[in-house]
């Protein structure tokens, strides 16, 4: 129903169908996207079936694809965790808050092309910005959506201004760490892959800071 009359203004509930479509489909769409990462993954195909050395020398090569897969499922995977707290702070939705929900999950189903890309191409810096740049967007859209939210009252929790500009930064962080990788790329692949791994140094760090009340957006 309407809140105001107004489409513009229409507001869905937490126990209505349509706020349980859109909750069944986000995570529907982090599954899917999941488990795609392990498609391109593809199993060797051996010139001679029973040679260990050829099939082991295969594998190696397939390094880089199981380490896009595994470091991709724990990005993705932080991610919904992140998404599902929000969502469990949320009384209701409004369709400003669907549509950024839906460019969100656009980023999050297109992560698994620059994994593949950084599995096929992993000495490539090309292949490392790619990935940064769209996982760097979705930590963004996870700004957009808790702002959004804040701004239209859709919370049913009330978050201080602290609270906010934690997870605002908290948010942010990957982002920062995503962009300082691109440079490094250039220098070293594996130098800004290890970029990315700061985020558990950091994210121990801002969890030493959180505010009274920062654990609802705790990821």
């Amino acid at each position: 129903m309407g809140r105001g009359g107004g489409v513009a203004n229409r507001f869905y509930p937490r126990d209505s169908v349509e706020f349980g479509r859109v909750l069944a489909f986000s995570d529907g769409l982090f599954a899917i996207a999941m488990t795609l990462l392990v498609v391109e993954v593809a199993v060797p195909k051996l010139v001679h079936e029973n040679d260990v050395r050829e099939l082991a020398r295969d594998l190696g090569d397939l390094i880089p694809n199981f380490v896009g897969f595994f470091l991709s499922f724990a990005v993705i995977g932080r991610y919904w965790i992140a998404h599902h707290k929000l969502f469990s702070l949320l009384r209701g939705l409004d369709l400003g808050m669907i549509a950024r929900n839906l460019l969100y999950l656009a980023f999050v189903a297109f992560l698994p092309f620059p994994t593949a890309l950084l599995g096929d191409y992993f000495g490539n810096p090309l292949a490392i910005t790619v990935y940064a740049v769209v996982a760097g967007l979705v930590s963004g859209m996870e700004v957009v959506l808790l702002r959004h939210s804040y701004r239209a009252g859709l919370l049913r929790v009330r978050l201080t201004t602290e609270v906010l500009r934690w997870g605002t930064i908290a948010s942010m962080q990957p982002v920062v760490l995503f962009a300082l990788s691109i440079p490094v790329a250039y220098w070293s692949t594996l130098a800004a892959v290890g970029v990315w791994f700061l985020a558990i140094p950091c994210g121990v760090f801002l969890n030493r800071s959180r505010p009274e009340g920062g654990e609802l957006l705790e990821a």
